[in-house]
């Protein structure tokens, strides 16, 4: 069974809706006000959709931009990891960016095992 079209759809539908929710959410507002990073609410919310997008061309069309959209978000999410603790959240807190850069991390491996 091959997972790679599961987990690329799983992540690029999450990013979509989180994407989207970076421009319109008062919550998500009030997250980045939070982490002390206003002024890349939006920026994250573009980049979160451009990966999604790249993610879904990626799987059908281009392994290449599989590859670095996936890997993109994973650094993404990363980031967002390290904010999340040095603002000192905890791990629960942080799971969920942990687990989409994780997420992320296996599509781009399996995309580059599969492809390259």
């Amino acid at each position: 069974m091959n997972l790679l079209p599961i987990l690329t759809l799983s992540s690029s539908l999450a990013f979509i809706y989180f994407g989207i929710q970076c421009f319109y959410s008062k919550f998500i507002i009030s997250e980045f006000e939070r982490y002390g990073l206003p002024n890349f609410r939006k920026l994250t919310g573009f980049l979160q959709l451009m990966g999604s997008i790249g993610l879904l061309f990626g799987l059908y069309i281009s392994p290449v931009l599989l590859l670095l959209a996936s890997s993109g978000l994973c650094i993404l999410m990363l980031s967002g990891f390290v904010v999340r603790i040095k603002i000192k959240d905890n791990f629960i807190q942080s799971s969920p960016s942990f687990i989409f850069a994780s997420l992320n991390l296996c599509i781009a491996l399996k995309a580059f095992y599969t492809y390259f």
